[in-house]
């Protein structure tokens, strides 16, 4: 009796375990939409926001993991949809937005349109996304994200690419022909006798089928970008997605809730003493399962965590350049490369040794962001990708000095550096 209750207080710390695990969980892509104007605080948007918001995981059931809902009147009328990946639970579902919508408020302050989301390698993944203009329905590909494996691919490169092509090729239509709500397909093909491609692909449920073809066609053109020689690679904008891997990813989807059980012809009633016994066995067998799949799972996380922490450091050490580098460049900040000063700080125009002209932006030295925020920021920088957004090229942090390296755009409007990418970031502090 003992070891029975001794069990089930394991199995519940592990659950609760894992529950606070993943409240705390901070998103992994999104998009403030600075150029779509802010709320005032305590204004009838933002009650008709967080009313809406409140409201999403409700029902967790509701059409099996994608809600578009509204709220208000116009002018201060709300749009919201949220969508979950098909092979998720319901209540993994409804957990996973019901974090993602406080992230996102908490991320993007007073913004009237906003989108975010998770894709954690594992069955954690669900998009939420807000704006003040009716989005139901519109086929929108910008902004987008990506994420890709770090392997790449080193023989048989020509065949995974026509095998990639061909399955998704399937798999849009495939996906894109189905009706509301499980806009989605999943497939694989064989690329040689010992590889096998996985994908999965889906669209916003309230897109129309030739909407739908055409935002996972438009996805695939940034695979340039993103996924070359890579064994694996996602691209997500707010009205589909698709994702490839040579491991298989997803599980069955869920394609609704369960119908009525068939009924059971009742049997006659065991002997009390067996009956107490085979209830004893399934209980313990059951926990036991339970327990060793949660300590499992903890150690995969555990794991990809010191994986991505790895990945990063890797990737801001080869965006770092030394402060000599760029005091050369600008011949010593002098005032005739000076393009401009904003409220963070100057932008000069510089030449590396190799050539290459820049801009670069010397933020302020009064600050108050830390060592460790500054780098983060970086690395989130660096992974944005914009057609309006200039491209950075590194920073360099040394003798209390924040700098950012841009590609030096010559026809572009000095705003860009001023009042860039960065400026999206500062105006959460």
């Amino acid at each position: 009796m003992a070891s029975s209750r001794l069990r089930i207080y394991v199995f519940l710390f592990v659950i609760h375990y894992f529950a606070l695990t993943i409240a705390q969980l901070e998103l992994q892509y999104h998009e403030c939409y600075i150029n779509n104007g802010n709320y005032i605080t305590n204004s009838t948007y933002e009650a008709n926001l967080n009313r809406l918001l409140n409201s999403l995981t409700e029902n967790p059931r509701i059409n099996y993991g994608f809600y578009n809902v509204s709220y208000g009147q116009n002018p201060d009328k709300v749009y919201a949809i949220a969508l979950c990946r098909p092979d998720m639970e319901p209540s993994s579902c409804s957990d996973c937005i019901n974090v993602a919508r406080k992230n996102l408020t908490s991320l993007c302050p007073n913004k009237v349109t906003a989108i975010g989301g998770y894709d954690d390698r594992g069955y954690n993944n669900c998009m939420l996304r807000y704006a003040n203009y009716d989005i139901f329905g519109l086929m929108e590909n910008a902004p987008y994200f990506f994420v890709y494996a770090e392997s790449n691919i080193t023989e048989n490169l020509i065949e995974f690419n026509q095998t990639r092509q061909r399955l998704l090729e399937r798999l849009f239509s495939e996906a894109a022909a189905r009706p509301s709500p499980n806009k989605y397909a999943t497939g694989k093909e064989a690329v040689s006798d010992i590889v096998t491609m996985y994908a999965l692909v889906q669209c916003t449920p309230d897109l129309s089928e030739a909407d739908c073809k055409e935002c996972l066609h438009d996805t695939t053109k940034l695979m340039s970008k993103c996924c070359d020689r890579r064994q694996g690679g996602r691209v997500i904008n707010p009205s589909c997605s698709f994702r490839y891997e040579t491991n298989k990813f997803f599980k069955p989807s869920i394609a609704g809730p369960p119908g009525s059980p068939d009924p059971v012809t009742p049997e006659p009633p065991p002997r009390k003493k067996n009956h107490t016994i085979l209830i004893t066995v399934i209980v313990s067998v059951v926990a036991s399962v339970i327990l060793i799949t949660g300590i499992c799972i903890f150690l995969r996380v555990r794991k990809l965590k010191l994986e991505d922490e790895n990945v990063e450091e890797t990737i801001a050490k080869s965006l770092q350049f030394d402060f000599e580098t760029i005091r050369v460049a600008t011949d010593n900040f002098s005032d005739a490369n000076k393009l401009g000063q904003g409220g963070f700080g100057a932008v000069y125009k510089g030449m590396l040794l190799n050539g290459e002209t820049i801009a670069v932006k010397r933020l302020s030295k009064n600050s108050k962001q830390g060592e460790i925020e500054f780098k983060n920021e970086v690395l989130l920088l660096a992974r944005l990708q914009h057609r309006n957004l200039v491209r950075l090229l590194g920073f360099c942090l040394e003798r209390k000095e924040r700098i950012l390296v841009y590609e030096f755009v010559p026809n572009a409007s000095l705003d860009h550096f001023i009042f860039g990418m960065f400026t999206l970031l500062y105006s959460l502090e």
